[in-house]
């Protein structure tokens, strides 16, 4: 067996480069790698693993590459052009990954221009125009503009993984197309190569010279010859992206590219998808940011009649109309199961609604807005749907709304089982008084195939995204040709377009024949071979493409199989196969999962990137330090379902869960749980990484860093006893490097101080067993390992505030005394030791069940420690105990909330002195995962004239032991740099509040500040 690749071939190792490759891909692959490079200053990626994790995009496909480049900057794109030119190696240009056809996946050299080709190079305020590097997120770009007043207002609703060069490809349209155009309305000029290495200048066709002209000319000449075929073959709908803009001399669109009626040369490479040139930088046209919206949520009885009156909303507005977007039942029903969505669609239904209509109005002030809400309202009434409209003037609403639809695509993707809706016919357009009429004839043909739709976005233009169910592994690619045909006769019948906004790409290059007819697909072919005489750029696509049912391009091919594993957790809620008509699943465990479902919630990742956010929320906080698509949770999913089935090359099948490409994969995964709250799909990468690392040390063996941390719990009590000797390792010099290099500590960190007298070995007037059982306001205190023998301040202050409260508290303890405290098996996870885990929890268990099943709640200080009693404790095998406590373990904010909503802490607030400080909030990434960052805000207000900030941060770095760690400190205070201790270092005089243990310690470390647990601010403020 050949030994896997070192992850990145450098400059260093070019020499060997080419051997290492070759050996384990072949001769052509070797020596691409080892020309980068020497050659260039980009990251060399040739590995099967990294290859892999470019093999896909938010497809059904999945093409595995030569190698991935990802370069530094222009000079390395080029030069990696001029290489493939010279080897004829075929180049696929990518930005954030996120194309549902196919567009960023094929074999040769995959180009990242996404990691360090984001930069803008320039904005002029007054022109409102910008100039960008083709690898920059579109919400980057206007986060950068906000200052101005400016926006790019292609609204996609992946803007926070999107890139700008990816939209261009795409001509990618958006929510508010409507109001703003398409990306080809709203690109001035660009930049890019040819495959045979000319730069070229794409701007006004007036203004053009040289080979621009040439082309200008070139494209001309053809659209004349071919006028009759265009005027009779070209969809005159907004929403047409298919093939090339051959109609720039005479555009057949319902919305001019230009306002002027002029001929811009870079429309031939919007939506082109890199197969015309390399692109170096756009020139944008920006708008003014509307100073006010407000948005009418309309909600009808059935789903026809959300389509029939889309053709009449449109109409209103006088010119402030923005976005009409479709919502459908399904829709609803699934964004009411994920706790992050549900408050936020509840808000906006009337009812049981079969669909809904989010129409927006945007402009000078809200007031001037409010009449056209009213104008809604009336035309419903108008429509016989009186009192449907659900008003929000509010922006907050109205943000969390539009960030619901966004997600619609992933929401839908959730799906349990095989059988998952299936991007290949979603853009179909066609005009607005066909719309219901499609709608109903569209779904007609899902259930003559066994299946059903889902339906979501823009009514306004005539483009509805729907997604039939199909079992992609079974007879998913015949029931999608099948489907696909009638779909298109469909569009042919209403004068529509077959491709309205997510391209062409593997899955719909060949129906550009159907729509175009074989004069124009001629024409384009021409087009291809004048710009890329090569034939390097993104070969397959637009010109020649594949058949869309091809099984040898798909993820999920006829002969893609599972390896057998045996599982430490419970994974069988994913181990599941639904009915693709009623999209009921089956019972857990039933799905035939050769890994116990574990691999069927590897593949729930379908490759959307939402990941990839850098705003307001947590994941992923090691990607947001490295920008690796390996660092992603999409990238450890799926160098997880490659080991799983087998597709690592150069490692045994068997091998391969278990291997260094994996391990390298999770390494820097924090467990933080953000994906667990974040990814609309529910890939839980913390709960996975517990089930690679079970596997893996049962296989490698555990270090002596592994031990200490897992069984802290089980020496602290006589740990504590020699807090002064084992406190000397941050106190003499020279120490903590010497214990750095037995225990893997890193020395540059203080470590937790021990104390001799802890919350354990100290008196504390609490209740009883029987006690609290006969109490009027009982509650169990649940005191972890750190707040018990490193903070016990923290558990003491939580008692005299529960007490001031008028709870009997008691405290939580073993039934059988051994000198040891409760556990709920956390650190023993972290080092992957489930066993050792389920037997902490289980003791737990059998402690706080006759508490919890009398209703009793069961509060905790730790994070961490109380929310694994919410989660991971459910997949232990621990049955309905488990659940049960579950149902009453409350953070102490989130019980102090509770009872404060219920009135039951008038006492309490009574005896609050008053706070003048400024104080600032770091939210623990379980708490936020868990939504319980709000109720922390809450407890906070009930001091007397506090006003607490929540810090807009990620994880801390710290993330348990992770940021302790010699090999992860320098990415763990990377991680604290990006917000937290910036923010922290910015008010120097505020109260710092931060509930996790690590979350202090690194405040500590980083900002030397104190932070401290709510729970001591709130005893401090109740005074002697």
């Amino acid at each position: 067996m050949n030994a896997p690749l070192p992850l990145k071939v450098t400059r260093e190792t070019a020499a060997q480069a080419y051997e290492q490759v070759a050996r384990v891909s072949n001769e052509v692959a070797g020596k691409l790698a080892a020309r980068l490079a020497a050659e260039t200053c980009g990251e060399v990626l040739f590995s099967s693993a990294d290859r892999g994790r470019y093999a896909t995009d938010a497809s059904i496909y999945q093409v595995m590459p030569a190698g991935v480049f990802v370069p530094t900057g222009a000079p390395d794109v080029k030069t990696a052009l001029d290489i493939c030119r010279d080897m004829g190696v075929p180049i696929v240009p990518r930005g954030g990954g996120t194309s549902q056809c196919g567009q960023t996946v094929g074999t040769g050299l995959v180009i990242d221009h996404a990691k360090h080709m984001r930069n803008i190079v320039d904005v002029d305020v007054d022109k409102r125009t910008a100039v960008v590097e083709p690898g920059i997120v579109l919400d980057h770009l206007n986060a950068a503009l906000k200052k101005h007043g400016l926006w790019y207002p292609v609204d996609v609703s992946t803007a926070a993984q999107a890139t700008l060069g990816g939209m261009a490809g795409n001509n990618s349209c958006g929510s508010r197309s409507i109001a703003y155009g398409n990306m080809v309305h709203n690109v001035l000029g660009a930049e890019a190569w040819t495959s045979d290495g000319h730069l070229l200048q794409l701007g006004t066709w007036s203004g053009s010279s040289g080979k621009a002209r040439e082309l200008g000319a070139y494209v001309r000449t053809l659209a004349e010859e071919l006028q009759p075929a265009i005027h009779q073959r070209w969809p005159t709908v907004m929403r047409r992206v298919g093939g090339y803009n051959l109609d720039i001399f005479d555009p057949r669109s319902e919305r001019p590219y230009t306002t002027d009626g002029s001929v811009n040369l870079s429309h031939l490479l919007i939506g082109s998808e890199g197969t015309l040139a390399l692109t170096k930088s756009l020139t944008l046209q920006l708008a003014e940011l509307p100073k006010a919206k407000v948005l009418g949520v309309v909600n009808f009885p059935t789903f026809y009649r959300a389509m029939d009156a889309a053709q009449y909303i449109v109409k209103i507005g006088d010119g402030t109309l923005t976005a009409v977007e479709l919502v459908d039942r399904t829709m609803i029903d699934l964004s009411l199961q994920n706790p992050a969505f549900a408050p936020t669609i509840r808000s906006a239904l009337i009812g049981q609604p079969a669909a809904i209509l989010l129409v927006e109005f945007s402009g000078a002030s809200k007031a001037d807005l409010l009449p056209h809400l009213k104008r809604l309202g009336e035309l419903m009434g108008d429509l016989l749907l009186p009192d449907s409209v659900v008003e929000m003037t509010d922006d907050a609403p109205q943000k969390n709304l539009w960030e619901v639809r966004k997600a619609g695509l992933n929401i839908m993707m959730s799906l349990k089982g095989d059988g998952k809706p299936v991007s290949f016919i979603e853009d179909c357009a066609v005009p607005l008084e066909h719309l219901a009429e499609y709608t109903d004839a569209l779904t007609e043909v899902f259930r003559k195939y066994g299946s059903k739709g889902t339906w979501y976005a823009h009514a306004s233009v005539g483009t509805l995204h729907v997604r039939p169910i199909l079992d992609m592994r079974r007879e998913g690619a015949p029931k999608m040709r099948a489907i696909a045909e009638e779909a298109s006769e469909l569009v042919r019948k209403f004068k529509g377009a077959y491709s309205g906004e997510h391209g062409d790409g593997l899955c719909r290059g060949e129906w550009i024949t159907w729509q175009f007819g074989p004069q124009i697909n001629e024409a384009f072919a021409k087009i291809k071979q004048f710009m890329d005489p090569a034939g390097l750029l993104s070969p397959g696509r637009m010109v020649n493409p594949p058949k869309m049912d091809d099984t040898r391009l798909m993820r999920f091919p006829p002969a893609y199989q599972v390896i057998p594993i045996q599982t430490s957790l419970d994974w069988r809620a994913w181990d599941v196969q639904n009915n693709p008509a009623t999209e009921q699943t089956s019972a857990p465990g039933s799905g035939g999962d050769p890994a116990q479902g574990f691999a069927k919630a590897v593949e729930m990742c379908n490759n959307n990137g939402h990941c990839r956010k850098f705003d307001a929320g947590t994941m992923c906080p090691s990607y947001r330090v490295t920008r690796d698509e390996k660092h992603l949770t999409r990238g450890r999913a799926n160098t997880l379902r490659l080991a799983l089935s087998g597709q690592l090359d150069g490692i045994n099948a068997q091998d391969a869960f278990t291997s260094e490409p994996v391990r390298e994969a999770l390494d820097l995964c924090v467990g933080c749980k953000g994906c667990k709250r974040d990814c609309p799909t529910g890939v839980d990468m913390a709960k996975m990484k517990v089930e690679f690392l079970y596997h893996y040390k049962a296989k490698h063996g555990y270090t002596l860093k592994d031990k200490l941390v897992a069984r802290l719990p089980d020496y602290a009590h006589w740990a504590s006893r020699f807090a002064p000797l084992l406190n000397l390792r941050d106190k003499i010099p020279g120490l903590a490097a010497l214990s750095e290099k037995f225990t893997g500590f890193s020395a540059k960190r203080t470590l937790p101080q021990w104390q001799s007298r802890t919350f354990f070995n100290t008196l504390h007037a609490t209740a009883t067993r029987e006690e609290l059982l006969a109490a009027s306001k009982p509650v169990v205190l649940f005191v972890d390992t750190f707040n018990g023998y490193f903070e016990s301040d923290n558990a003491s202050s939580a008692v005299k505030v529960l007490q001031a409260g008028g709870y009997a508290v008691h405290i939580a303890a073993k039934t059988k005394a051994d000198g040891k405290s409760l556990c709920c098996g956390r650190t023993y996870l972290a080092s992957g030791m489930v066993d050792e885990a389920k037997a902490k929890a289980t003791e737990l268990v059998d402690t706080l069940l006759p508490f919890a099943e009398r209703g009793i709640a069961i509060v905790g200080l730790e994070p961490s420690c109380l929310l694994t009693m919410r989660d991971e404790m459910l997949v232990m095998g621990l049955g309905e105990a488990a659940q049960t406590i579950s149902g009453q373990a409350l953070l102490f904010e989130e019980f102090l909330a509770r009872e404060a909503t219920a009135g039951k802490l008038e006492g309490l607030k009574k005896k609050l002195q008053p706070v003048d400080q400024a104080i600032l909030l770091h939210g623990h990434c379980h708490q936020k995962a868990f939504g319980a960052v709000s109720p922390i805000l809450d407890v906070l207000k009930l001091i007397p004239g506090a006003k607490p900030e929540l810090i807009e941060s990620s994880c801390c770095g710290m993330a348990g032991s992770f940021g302790y760690e010699a090999s992860h400190y320098e990415v763990s205070m990377q991680m604290a740099e990006l917000s937290l201790l910036p923010a922290v270092r910015k008010q120097p005089d505020a109260i710092v509040v931060a509930d996790g243990t690590s979350c202090r310690h690194q405040i500590r470390d980083g900002a030397q500040r104190e932070a401290v647990h709510v729970a001591v601010l709130i005893a401090r403020q109740l005074g002697a």
